[in-house]
């Protein structure tokens, strides 16, 4: 029996989930709450870096903490979207916005 073909689409987007996933959890695994700079460097060291990565703010506009980080590496018409809240890691894949960004609101400089 042969297997089913996967669209090479398909397949660099789980690629990309896999290696993100596993940069988020050994960031995760060393930070239960990493800061936005450290999950830069995480993506970056898995090879996403640039503008096809979002990464949310970890301070709220008052100063707090915030609960969780999200992080999102733009793969073709894919995000590959990582949550990392309290060393728990969950990566998914979702189709990118129609701003051709993955989240929603204005790019931080």
């Amino acid at each position: 029996m042969n297997p089913v073909p996967v669209p090479p689409d398909q397949n660099a987007a789980q690629s990309a989930k896999e290696a993100v996933e596993d940069a988020l959890a050994a960031l995760a695994g060393r930070s239960r709450k990493p800061n936005s700079g450290q999950v830069v460097d995480a993506l970056a060291a898995a090879g996403f870096s640039g503008p096809g990565v979002e990464v949310s703010a970890t301070r709220t506009p008052t100063g707090l903490e915030a609960d969780a980080v999200q992080a999102a590496v733009l793969q073709g018409g894919d995000c590959i979207v990582g949550h990392i809240r309290e060393g728990t890691v969950t990566v998914t894949v979702l189709p990118v916005l129609s701003s051709g960004r993955c989240f929603v609101g204005s790019a931080v400089p």
